[in-house]
């Protein structure tokens, strides 16, 4: 499907979405289709796992454009996320050109040249955030992952391109985007977000998936898995998300996991599942020591 047939109706982008493998619920399909309507960001929090990253992958194979990826971390800094200049290139540079004249007043004069030498385009290292924004057409989808691991300053740094999509450089001036870049922001909400930030995007609140689209997950990554097999793994994670059982749990296993469990399950030729099958493959679906102990002591109900 063509971009611009995807982006016809919701109902399109669902189809053009479950074409490349992923299963949008009407909600979330809803709120990426405005996005990219209104050529506004998308700022999508929910627990680690349940496809937030995975939407941006999906989205940029639907709308046919280069997808880039800011993956933001604690201390991130600006010119991680937006530029640098080649200093090492500038400096030969300088050291290449004829030496100035010893008039103070030619010396003056020949400063903005000698800033023009310096600060050139060949010697402008772009990173995500500049690359979207001089995208050719048909432009790009920036994934800025986990925002929330950034810091307040870093927010605030994203607030001109989020709200504008321009960036200010000193030495080189405004940069406007030359196609809109789609822009979609995941949280996994370690901290809240400054409302500046929310502000300028449109909100989705993304979950587990229920018993029915995990099933159509599974199927759908895992062909290999037998219907009944898939439906065992949809049964059994749902359980382990239910009220009865969530609440033991330091991290529920999220779509990801899933997935793989049911590909490990395939790979070690299971037909159902059982207590030792659960129990040898518990690494899979939980990645945490105590967690593992947690599902071997409530194995049997969950089972049941």
């Amino acid at each position: 499907m063509s971009p611009a047939g995807a982006l016809a109706s919701i109902d399109a982008l669902v189809a053009a979405l479950a074409q490349e493998g992923y299963l949008a619920e009407r909600r979330l399909a809803t709120a990426v289709f405005l996005a990219l309507r209104l050529e506004r960001p998308l700022l999508l929090e929910g627990a680690p796992g349940v496809g937030k990253t995975e939407l941006a992958k999906a989205l940029a194979r639907v709308m046919q454009r280069q997808m880039l990826r800011l993956q933001c971390y604690d201390g991130m800094e600006q010119r991680e996320a937006l530029y640098e200049w080649n200093h090492a290139a500038q400096l030969l540079h300088l050291r290449a050109m004829p030496s100035p004249t010893e008039n103070a007043t030619d010396t003056a004069a020949a400063t903005p040249n000698l800033e023009q030498a310096v600060y050139q385009d060949r010697f402008l290292i772009r990173r995500p955030l500049l690359q979207a924004l001089d995208m050719p057409a048909p432009g790009a989808v920036l994934l800025i992952d986990e925002v929330d691991r950034a810091d307040e300053p870093f927010e605030a740094f994203l607030l001109e391109y989020l709200g504008e999509y321009q960036i200010s450089i000193p030495e080189w001036g405004t940069v406007k985007a030359t196609v809109t870049p789609i822009t979609i922001l995941t949280s996994n909400r370690t901290r809240d977000l400054h409302d500046a930030v929310k502000r300028r995007c449109l909100f989705h609140w993304m979950d587990y998936p229920d018993q029915a689209r995990e099933l159509a997950i599974v199927r759908a990554q895992v062909p290999q898995a037998s219907e009944a097999l898939a439906l065992q793994v949809a049964e059994f994670v749902a359980k382990v998300r239910s009220a009865a059982f969530a609440s033991h749990f330091e991290r529920l296993p999220g779509i990801a996991e899933s997935v793989e469990w049911a590909r490990a399950l395939v790979m070690l030729q299971a037909q159902n599942l059982d207590a030792p099958c659960v129990v040898d493959t518990a690494g899979v679906l939980f990645k945490q020591q105590d967690d593992v102990l947690t599902l071997q002591s409530h194995l049997d109900a969950l089972l049941a």
